[in-house]
């Protein structure tokens, strides 16, 4: 088994977990990616790991971390070994998920084992079917509004952009009465902000029970359209913030495919899956052995971390904007997750955030996208997209449209 030297367990560290741990794993820190776009962080993370491949072989590579055993994953083979072996023998519920979860959904899937976790996997399962959610109108309405925004300012910008998808969120989620409760975001907000610094900051248990209080009183309305109709209250407060959470990454990937293909006439939810290629919300996936597990014919022992730097792999299909990959994707591209603990919600969020970016286009016509080749890290808080003014724009539709 590669065991890295001194200098290259501190190169990782330095170059790739510190920075993107810095950025914010829960929920991004402005401040910090607008630093780290300036001087592009995840490029010199993506070349460390491959300058650590290339000196050990396919790895894992393990890193010198006193009292942990800790493993990089450098090849797709032993990426899709772990997805594929998720949740024996490898468990998604880490030490550090843990106790980043723990402040604001503690007994979400990701954060248990074992039946219990089965058991909630299951529900969500369930919960996040498309059918269960009048999505697709509530996207028309929130985006048309937001179209008649941009119209009048002449610019899409994200926090334009942002308010809108938490009242896409709320609405698919909860029903059209929780439209209008940025608190319940807000406070979604704080914690996750906690979240960030895991088991390094104290939880802010009264903030949690009043944000539960708040998920609470929309899953005891049931309001027809939503998510949390017709489940058991209870389950809805334990697995709803996360649902809320992956909205959010959502967003994130579709305003940044509109900066990248805004021109493009492909699907949205190929674009969408293309922009989580170029910029993936989930940068690390993380993996903890249940018991000593063999690999290229040497053990590792129960309780390995291991760790995948998801930018390596999307990267290695280039810095170009590529549709084309799609829909069968491409080897080690995983924008979520993959295996047995794929996202529950993919096809929801997908389809949400694909029609959100193809009605935008529609209704907009975007005069410029990013330039080629792509940046490896890109600060989706400053994105700001000019469209064309009211008396310039035409509504435009895809090829291939009927309607």
């Amino acid at each position: 088994m590669a065991l890295a030297s001194r200098m290259g367990t501190a190169r990782v560290f330095g170059r790739v977990l510190l920075p993107t741990l810095a950025k914010g794993v829960i929920v991004r820190r402005p401040g910090v990616l607008a630093l780290e776009q300036r001087v592009q962080a995840d490029e010199a993370a993506i070349r460390t790991v491959a300058a650590l491949r290339a000196e050990h072989g396919p790895g894992p590579v393990r890193l010198r971390v006193p009292g942990r055993s800790v493993a990089l994953v450098v090849s797709v083979e032993d990426v899709v070994r772990l997805l594929d072996g998720t949740p024996e023998p490898f468990a998604p519920a880490t030490f550090e998920k843990r106790a980043a979860l723990r402040h604001f959904q503690p007994h979400g899937s990701l954060a248990t084992r074992g039946p219990e976790r089965a058991e909630r996997r299951r529900f969500n399962e369930e919960a996040l079917r498309p059918g269960n959610a009048d999505w697709e109108r509530v996207v028309r309405d929130e985006v048309d509004l937001l179209v008649r925004h941009a119209r009048s300012t002449g610019v899409l910008t994200w926090d334009a952009f942002s308010q809108a998808w938490w009242r896409v969120a709320r609405r698919i989620v909860f029903g059209s009465g929780a439209r209008g409760d940025e608190e319940l975001t807000a406070e979604l907000g704080a914690l996750r902000s906690a979240a960030n610094w895991a088991y390094l900051r104290p939880r802010r248990e009264g903030l949690r029970r009043r944000f539960e209080e708040r998920v609470r009183g929309h899953a005891e309305r049931g309001e027809a359209g939503g998510l949390a109709r017709g489940r058991a209250v209870e389950d809805v407060v334990e697995q709803a913030p996360h649902w809320l959470f992956a909205f959010d990454a959502a967003g994130i990937v579709a305003m940044r495919a509109l900066a990248v293909g805004a021109a493009g006439d492909e699907p949205g939810s190929v674009s969408v899956l293309e922009s989580a290629r170029l910029w993936p919300t989930t940068p690390v996936i993380l993996r903890e052995s249940t018991r000593e597990t063999d690999w290229h014919g040497e053990a590792l022992p129960a309780g390995t971390t291991f760790v995948v730097f998801t930018p390596y792999f999307h990267r290695a299909h280039g810095d170009s904007y590529r549709p084309d990959l799609w829909p069968q994707g491409a080897p080690g591209v995983v924008p979520f997750s993959g295996g047995p603990a794929v996202c529950p919600g993919r096809d929801l969020v997908l389809a949400s955030a694909g029609l959100a970016v193809e009605v935008l286009r529609e209704q907009l016509v975007f005069r410029k996208r990013l330039r080629e080749p792509l940046p490896a890290t890109l600060d989706h808080f400053a994105l700001a997209l000019e469209v064309d003014t009211p008396e310039d724009a035409r509504p435009r539709a895809r090829a291939g449209r009927g309607d």
